[in-house]
């Protein structure tokens, strides 16, 4: 039996992430949105703008998380981990290439991608 979905599906999921208001640098992994505040370095304004919807690299389809450049860092650690949030929910998080930040400094985090593969 094949295996098939519907980019509308998968788009549904996409833009669901692209409802995030902010983009949180981390020194950790948060466990839900209230951790967020615990393992912030630096955090940034995002909006639907900064999200591009299209077909995936692989396969299924993606969006492209726009740069964030010069992002003022707040507290000073290992970033590992990029947090996306709306306010009330954590709606993504992914690792981060380690960089040691500095409370006053700016980072700027780069554009990066998240991917839902079809099904196979």
């Amino acid at each position: 039996m094949a295996k098939a979905v519907s980019d509308d599906v998968l788009d549904a999921a996409l833009t669901e992430i692209a409802t995030s208001t902010t983009q949180t640098v981390c020194s950790a992994e948060p466990a839900n949105y209230a951790g967020i505040a615990a393992v912030t370095l630096a955090a940034s304004t995002v909006a639907g703008a900064d999200f591009t919807i299209a077909d995936g690299t692989t396969s299924g389809r993606k969006t492209t998380v726009a740069e964030q450049a010069a992002v003022s860092i707040t507290a000073s650690g290992d970033a590992t981990h990029v947090a996306l949030d709306d306010g009330t929910t954590l709606q993504y998080v992914t690792t981060a290439p380690t960089q040691t930040l500095t409370s006053g400094g700016t980072v700027t985090v780069a554009a990066w991608e998240i991917e839902i593969a079809s099904p196979s």
